[in-house]
């Protein structure tokens, strides 16, 4: 007789993802079971019978099934990711009609997120055979894997067993430790939704918090999100609403947007948050030496550049004499622009360069884009203008984030990291990713100046708004049109607290604001980052005090 050999697997576990405090699992596999038959194994008189019971159990088509049953091939798939109370059935039904071959149940394994659409476009999701497909599941699939084993036996012509099954058992996959803090993640969701929906806000927004003395990713949302249980059904009223009269083509254009991590896929225009880093490089080539001297600088309402006047925000009644703090508060264009002109393009983009804004930062997760300067070869004197007060060119909040947690970080750049260890599933060792950090950009007594300044802004200047009782909060508030003649708007406040000891960076970026609040950032983003450090940093700093007595 000739033998024959049947093999089929066992699904290895998929490894956990925690939070950053290891309490919350936040992507389980849970135990479920696989059921297999094995058609040549089971008679002629029995195979209407078992499908009939295959079908009714699992709600199966029966005429499908009995199809499979009536294949020649060694073995058929009849159900995946089951739970055990239907295979329990199964096994007291093969019991009752004493059927002992042709039907296999095996251990299988099932991908669970028990925070439903929590950092979803963090996570990501897997398909139905525990590959990762988005998020962290995908760029840490061989990782969270595992290996599949496998049951082997031999059968001779008739499909009748020969001797012992061989038993090679599955490697769980290895679990992670994301950056991510569960409870700051679900402050930061909850005031980044209810913004949206107040300030109508029609293509969303996104939040990122970073640690800037580790590259700490404390949180990253993106709005709308979706649920990681069901990722191919529309998860806000809004995306419910049109969803029926939709194509597949349409719905899987939906799907990705719902899918994509704006945080850090998506390109937009800082505005003014990012005359922090003109700051930084006026001050560090000592264009600027004394950030409290008045007069220093003057607004008259504009200035010329090469021709072109740029206006500042308040032209019809001009700021007047200004320092560079003062500059800062009133968020006064002319200044900036000034400060641009005696940097001059060639040092103005070497500290774009070190504040790593021609470079994707390196985070691990899948889609992050770069950003879009003019060549510097091109940039004449009103490109250098624009770029100096934050326009005409598109970052992601990400690398908008990394670059103040630069500042905070006594001047030395820091990249950003989303997975803090990873757990070995055979050993339970713990692997640390190393915090990565770059060149002194700034003096650690520029970077100081800085903040300073951050925390006039906020103290008594455009970002009023993002006060918190208690706490040195400094900040940038930030406008910009998206796009050129779009007619929309983005909004935003960048925060850093504590200004003498940085704990967190916060970044919020609301995308085209509609509602009756307008878009400025002091009045739509500043709110909000007052609203989330209000709630943050009493539970950061309850955290440090137990961390003291560990």
């Amino acid at each position: 007789t000739s033998q024959q050999s049947q093999s089929r697997k066992i699904t290895a576990k998929r490894g956990t993802i925690y939070d950053a405090t290891g309490k919350y699992e936040l992507a389980v596999s849970s135990s479920v079971e696989a059921v297999t038959i094995n058609p040549t194994n089971i008679s002629k008189e029995n195979k209407e019978k078992v499908a009939k019971a295959l079908s009714d159990i699992f709600e199966l088509d029966y005429e499908k099934v009995l199809k499979r049953l009536n294949k020649r091939s060694s073995i058929e798939t009849i159900v995946k990711q089951v739970e055990k109370s239907k295979t329990d059935e199964l096994r007291k039904w093969m019991e009752e009609n004493q059927i002992t071959t042709g039907i296999n149940i095996d251990e299988d394994s099932k991908r669970y997120y028990p925070y439903g659409d929590l950092a979803a476009q963090v996570i990501g999701f897997c398909g139905n055979d525990n590959q990762g497909l988005d998020g962290i599941e995908a760029k840490y699939n061989d990782e969270l894997k595992g290996t599949n084993g496998k049951i082997e036996r031999q059968t001779n012509a008739a499909g009748e067993s020969l001797g012992d099954e061989e038993y090679i058992s599955a490697i769980d996959g290895n679990s992670l430790i994301l950056t991510i803090d569960m409870t700051i993640q679900s402050i930061v969701e909850k005031y980044l939704e209810e913004a949206c929906i107040d300030n109508v806000c029609t293509d969303g927004g996104s939040i990122i918090a970073m640690n800037p003395k580790n590259g700490d990713i404390l949180a990253m949302a993106t709005y709308p999100a979706y649920d990681l249980n069901s990722p191919y059904e529309p998860h806000t009223d809004e995306q419910k609403a049109g969803w029926e009269n939709l194509d597949s083509q349409d719905r899987t254009t939906a799907m990705q947007k719902m899918w994509r991590n704006k945080a850090i896929s998506d390109t937009y225009e800082p505005g003014s948050v990012f005359k922090t880093i003109t700051s930084s490089a006026a001050l560090e080539e000592g264009i600027v030496t004394d950030i409290d001297k008045q007069g220093q600088f003057c607004c008259t309402g504009g200035i010329e550049v090469a021709g072109v006047r740029i206006k500042c925000w308040r032209y019809y009644r001009p700021h007047g004499s200004e320092s560079l703090r003062l500059a800062l508060m009133n968020s006064c264009n002319p200044v900036f622009i000034g400060l641009g002109q005696k940097i001059g393009v060639t040092k103005y983009y070497e500290y774009l360069r070190k504040f790593g804004l021609f470079n994707k930062t390196g985070i691990k997760l899948p889609g992050e884009a770069n950003s879009i300067f003019i060549k510097e070869e091109k940039a004449g004197p009103v490109e250098l203008a624009t770029i100096s007060f934050g326009q005409r060119f598109e970052i992601t909040p990400l690398q908008m984030v990394t670059a103040v947690s630069s500042i905070a970080n006594k001047g030395t750049y820091i990249k950003p990291r989303i997975v803090k260890s990873i757990i070995n599933s055979e050993t339970g060792e713990k692997t640390d990713m190393p915090v990565e950090t770059g060149e002194q950009i700034i003096s650690k007594e520029n970077a100081e100046k800085v903040l300073s300044m951050m925390n006039s802004v906020v103290s008594e200047g455009t970002g009023k708004n993002a006060k918190v009782e208690g706490y040195q909060v400094g900040g940038k508030t930030g406008t910009s049109e998206d796009g050129v003649n779009t007619g929309k708007y983005v909004t935003s406040f960048c925060g850093v607290a504590n200004t003498d000891d940085p704990q967190i960076v916060l970044l919020i970026t609301l995308y085209n604001p509609t509602g009756e609040g307008g878009h400025q950032g002091g009045g739509v983003a500043a709110p909000v980052g007052g609203k989330i450090l209000s709630e943050v940093l009493p539970y950061l700093d309850s955290k440090a005090d137990i961390d003291k007595i560990m």
